[in-house]
């Protein structure tokens, strides 16, 4: 039985009592704050609030898209045996990776985390990660394919598996109800796990995937998947930025972490994810198809790398690499959405367009 009196068990939280002092902007900190982490305002972190308020307008939920001509693709000779290879091994991957990245936020990252800004944007960030695994779901669903197989994929098929192994540890530190921040190494850690889910899992492990969907989508080939993969790059576009935001003001409000050693280990872990990640577009991209092959896939992982790596304020890792995929940035913003019950365009409702940057 657990004993709540023990300081050990207990989440470190500063907890009003009759007579406490009123909330100052300048007790609040992103993590390791003395204000009272219940109340939001006065806002500090007004990018964290405003973050917030842009998940919320671009609210989408999977049924709403038809998958009719995909089934029916699916079911007929529009695709290719490379293209399905590709589908399956996409959904394979993507209907645990989302689950990952909800139990990192919810028993982890958002325990240590002390502005209230920055908690509201996560919470409604595990909903968005709840609704994409639900969209995985929908399309192994709706095309029939055998969930077991598909569902079982990050436990036997090595480079998704592979992938998972890697990001495991940065959670279970997180989770692990013995963890605590306040001094310089598990705040380092609380800090290297937020850069390896925002700019590694989210900003990259995803991106061969979205690469590969999108350019079906651009085919005419399973087009309702496509649609739900462009909302969930969106999402993603977001959760990465914001996590972004907040290392960079982690790092401005803790310098002392941001050492030669720390950083080194961060471009350590960047190279392996990269490496990860080129193995799996060559898993899944055996053979050339759709105009795409691992080639051009892995020269696109170094130039998203590169991106996250100066977005967090460190040099690139590998000079040259260029985007063979313009078309991608184009994707990210979006700026008009379909109107799911009548055949016409809509304006989005909130210019909810996302920068590449």
């Amino acid at each position: 039985m657990l004993n709540f009196d023990d300081d050990r068990l207990m989440l470190k939280t500063n907890y009003p009592t009759v007579g406490s002092a009123r909330v100052r902007i300048e007790d609040k900190q992103v993590i390791n704050g003395k204000a009272d982490v219940n109340q939001l305002v006065p806002f500090k972190y007004h990018w964290a609030w405003d973050k917030y308020l842009a998940a919320c307008a671009n609210h989408w939920m999977p049924q709403e898209i038809s998958m009719a001509r995909d089934i029916a693709q699916w079911k007929g000779k529009d695709l290719s045996a490379e293209e399905r290879r590709v589908v399956e091994r996409n959904l394979g991957f993507f209907v645990t990776a989302d689950s990952l990245a909800a139990n990192n936020i919810v028993l982890g990252t958002y325990r240590h985390i002390t502005a209230p800004e920055c908690r509201q944007f996560l919470l409604r960030q595990a909903f968005e990660e709840a609704i994409h695994t639900h969209a995985y779901q929908y399309i192994v669903e709706s095309l029939g394919l055998d969930e077991g197989e598909i569902f079982n994929m990050y436990h036997e098929i090595p480079s998704i598996c592979d992938k998972d192994a890697f990001l495991l540890p940065f959670i279970e530190t997180l989770t692990d109800p013995m963890f605590r921040t306040g001094q310089v190494e598990n705040d380092q850690k609380l800090l290297q796990s937020i850069i390896i889910f925002a700019c590694l899992m989210e900003g990259l492990f995803f991106y061969v995937g979205f690469v590969q969907i999108l350019a079906l989508g651009r085919q005419n080939k399973m087009p309702g998947a496509a649609e739900q993969y462009q909302y969930i790059l969106r999402d993603e576009s977001m959760h990465c930025n914001f996590g972004i935001d907040m290392i960079n003001a982690i790092k401005e409000e803790n310098p002392h972490l941001w050492t030669k050693a720390f950083t080194d280990e961060i471009k350590s872990l960047f190279t392996q994810a990269v490496e990860l990640e080129c193995r799996y577009a060559e898993d899944t991209m055996g053979r050339g198809i759709l105009g795409l092959n691992a080639g051009l896939l892995k020269q696109y992982l170094r130039f998203i790398a590169n991106r996250r790596l100066q977005q967090i304020g460190l040099d690139p890792l590998f000079p040259g690499a260029a985007n063979p995929f313009p078309w991608m940035a184009e994707m990210i913003d979006l700026k008009k959405e379909k109107n799911f019950f009548e055949s016409r365009v809509t304006e989005y409702q909130t210019g909810g367009a996302l920068s590449w940057d």
